[in-house]
């Protein structure tokens, strides 16, 4: 079975790569953070956060065409949530659209919800997509650890990123042995097989929970991560970190 990592990129030799990882996720939050108190009337601004989060791709080495890729991902959902926004916040009509009966209007305070929404997440995911593809999922858990994160969040993380891959190779396994032994028919038969396929599978990922934790118990685990690597500050985690805050500060006076 082929899969997807989200670290595929992660042994790139770049700057971006080299920076110890709770810096980069200090300073990727702090951007995050930034992006979301920005007022939604800020242009400027948001071109400003858009050509710091370029710049970081650039000098990660990370494809282009795959971090746009990943990042249109969230736009399907973004427009689920705010797609009828424009349609009901109340303000100053922008226009008018008539499905026969019905007549819909636009209001220049649902736009601007509209774009502030809109904007901020897809930002937002791109400076995740930069912190993730740049970095190893074990050294990630590693410093969010170290960052003093809840040792259950961290194992969480470490168990559903780990097993997710063996449970799809399990549901597609169960897939080709359902289509080679249910050619055509009905829909109905084939949903109840479905249903059937997603209980089975509920089963057999709790069973493996029990016995992978069993095992871990007889083993001695803690909870722990452990890495080869071993995290320690250079000089040049802490120019990044000193000329991502300055940009942000600047960013935020430009804004105001």
């Amino acid at each position: 079975m082929r899969h997807f990592f989200i670290d595929k990129y992660s042994g790139i030799d770049s700057y971006v790569h080299r920076i110890d990882p709770r810096v980069k996720i200090l300073g990727v939050f702090a951007l995050i953070l930034s992006i979301i108190l920005t007022p939604a009337q800020a242009f400027l601004s948001f071109v400003l956060f858009f050509s710091l989060i370029a710049a970081l791709i650039v000098l990660s080495k990370i494809p282009v065409g795959f971090i746009f890729k990943r990042s249109l991902v969230v736009i399907p959902f973004v427009l689920m949530v705010t797609a009828f926004i424009p349609f009901l916040k109340e303000g100053e009509i922008a226009g008018g659209y008539s499905l026969g009966s019905l007549r819909l209007t636009v209001t220049y305070s649902g736009l601007m919800v509209f774009w502030n929404v809109m904007i901020k997440s897809y930002l937002c995911v791109l400076s995740m997509i930069v912190l993730m593809t740049s970095t190893r999922f074990s050294d990630f858990l590693k410093a969010m650890e170290r960052l003093k994160v809840p040792r259950i969040f961290t194992m969480i993380l470490s168990f559903m990123y780990r097993y997710i891959f063996v449970f799809e190779d399990e549901l597609m396994k169960m897939r080709q042995a359902k289509e080679s032994r249910s050619v055509g028919g009905p829909k109905h038969v084939h949903i109840k097989a479905l249903a059937h396929m997603l209980g089975v599978l509920f089963i057999r990922a709790y069973e493996r929970g029990e016995k992978i934790y069993l095992a871990m118990c007889s083993r001695g685990f803690t909870g722990e991560v452990h890495t080869i690597s071993n995290f320690q500050i250079k000089r040049s985690d802490l120019y990044f970190i000193v000329i991502i805050a300055g940009v942000l500060t600047g960013i935020r006076l430009i804004g105001i």
